[in-house]
């Protein structure tokens, strides 16, 4: 389908008119064209940087460990506590005071080093004081999305959908410790041998998962999962082959006609990213409220509430589960509710909107496929505890689920929404689904490139009958097999 082929908006081109003001055709109406979408030039990425070896710092660690310490107390004591706050390092007036209150302690200390030394000492420490130390210039690079530290000289990046090692020397445990402690301080949130697991986030809403011994056998370990400062929209994934123009044209009527959708994937798969991509659909006049672990979600709309769960604090009290912030939602008159994910018992209350008239909700589950998102849900919904039948709690799945939308990352790092499939109902204890699009597999290249092509099923959805009560017309050569 041509890029250069103009798509109107769908509120122009698929809300029917009223009967009374439909035209009186003279001759037989001509079915509808399949619609198609418009995507906008983007300026091409910036070239990849060469991995070049940072400049070390060439100070002995006991030496660095006391210019850390007295700059700290210098700072904190001449200028104020609160220039030492991550959220400080981004601005230039005291980026500035703090480098030179470093210059001054390394001069006071009698630090001798040659100029090129010196400046690299005074950076690093400046990120090691107010940011995440060597790890800053990553998390500065637009081309890496992930971020995974094994051990100090065990950096891994992921550019590309593609795994390689960084060329960043933490130097020693304790470096992993203070960033992982930098991170979590913030958010209220703690990690030590009693609870030596957490996920957190950046302030840029990057998420962020560290665990330490006695869990982790080698030491402190970090993945910090980073999101692009402008979010990825529909039309970003369909010029990024994520999915075709029909595809993009029937998720947004989806969304906009209120149909329940699950996310489904494996870890990675770009779930969150096509959630946030889905949210940004939703009306402007509608009431959202946001529920996740630990928020990432990144929605620009004007009437958002976002909830956040919390830990049980040291004394074991004080948790606030997903669950619990399903349940409270229902009493904010939400008009859409969009869980990040489902792993627990909030499966079975988030079933329990869908089907209570809160219409049009979202959320992500782990899953291989369509139908292992229905079945996982299932067995969530049983491990909660509900005494509940087999074929109650399907009937429930299929009653409240409309959409799977299932996305998978290939060997070429490509990530692609592989299946759009329809929830019809149950026969007997079976849900029973259908296909809407699918993307198919043509060859497998060198370096693992997938080639393939999206293709619908030629076969009507059962839910555009749910569409057109809410006056959005779709034709049916939106669906045609390819």
């Amino acid at each position: 389908m041509p890029d250069n082929e103009r798509r109107q908006p769908l509120s122009q081109s698929f809300f029917r008119k009223p009967e009374s003001q439909q035209p009186v055709a003279s001759e037989p109406p001509q079915a509808p064209a399949a619609p198609t979408r418009q995507i906008p030039q983007r300026s091409p990425l910036p070239p990849r940087p060469e991995q070049t070896e940072q400049r070390r710092v060439v100070l002995r660690p006991e030496v660095y460990a006391r210019l850390r310490e007295e700059a700290t107390r210098r700072i904190t004591d001449e200028l104020d506590a609160s220039h030492l706050q991550p959220a400080n390092r981004d601005k230039p007036a005291i980026r500035e005071q703090v480098e030179e209150k470093i210059r001054e302690t390394m001069q006071s200390l009698d630090i001798a080093v040659n100029r090129g030394d010196r400046e690299a000492v005074v950076k690093a420490l400046f990120q090691d004081m107010l940011g995440l130390g060597s790890l800053e210039p990553l998390l500065d690079d637009p081309t890496i999305t992930e971020i995974m530290v094994n051990a100090p000289q065990e950096v891994f990046v992921e550019r590309n959908g593609r795994l390689e090692r960084a060329a960043v020397d933490l130097g020693e445990d304790t470096q992993i410790y203070r960033i992982i402690e930098r991170i979590v301080a913030p958010l209220g949130r703690r990690i030590d041998e009693t609870s030596p697991m957490v996920d957190a986030r950046l302030q840029d809403g990057s998420r962020v998962n560290a665990i330490i011994p006695p869990l982790s056998l080698k030491g402190p370990t970090l993945t910090i999962r980073k999101f692009s400062r402008e979010p990825i929209t529909i039309d970003d994934m369909v010029r990024g082959g994520s999915l075709s123009t029909e595809m993009a044209t029937f998720v947004e009527a989806a969304v906009a006609g209120k149909l329940n959708i699950v996310v489904s994937g494996g870890t990675a798969s770009g779930k969150t990213t096509t959630l946030n991509a889905l949210s940004s659909f939703i009306p402007e006049d509608e009431r959202i409220v946001t529920i996740e672990d630990a928020a990432e979600l990144r929605l620009d709309k004007p009437h958002l509430v976002t909830l956040e769960a919390r830990p049980a604090n040291m004394e074991g009290k004080g948790e606030v589960t997903i669950r619990q912030l399903v349940v409270n939602a229902l009493r904010m008159r939400p008009d859409r509710i969009v869980v990040g994910e489902v792993r627990s018992g909030e499966a079975f209350d988030m079933l329990q909107a869908m089907n209570t008239g809160h219409e049009g909700s979202l959320t992500t589950v782990h899953a291989n496929s369509p139908r292992d998102a229905l079945g996982r849900i299932d067995n969530l919904v049983l491990m909660a505890g509900f005494d509940l039948p087999v074929r109650l709690i399907r009937e429930q799945i299929a009653s409240a689920i409309d959409l799977v939308i299932h996305q998978q990352r290939f060997p070429d790092g490509v990530r692609r929404i592989t299946n759009i499939t329809e929830v019809l109902g149950t026969t007997g204890t079976t849900i029973s689904m259908q296909e809407v699009f699918s993307f198919e597999r043509d060859a497998i290249g060198e370096r693992n490139r997938v080639s393939g092509h999206f293709t619908g099923s030629g076969l009507r959805p059962n839910c555009l009958d749910k569409l057109l009560q809410r006056g959005i017309d779709l034709p049916m050569s939106l669906f045609a097999k390819k």
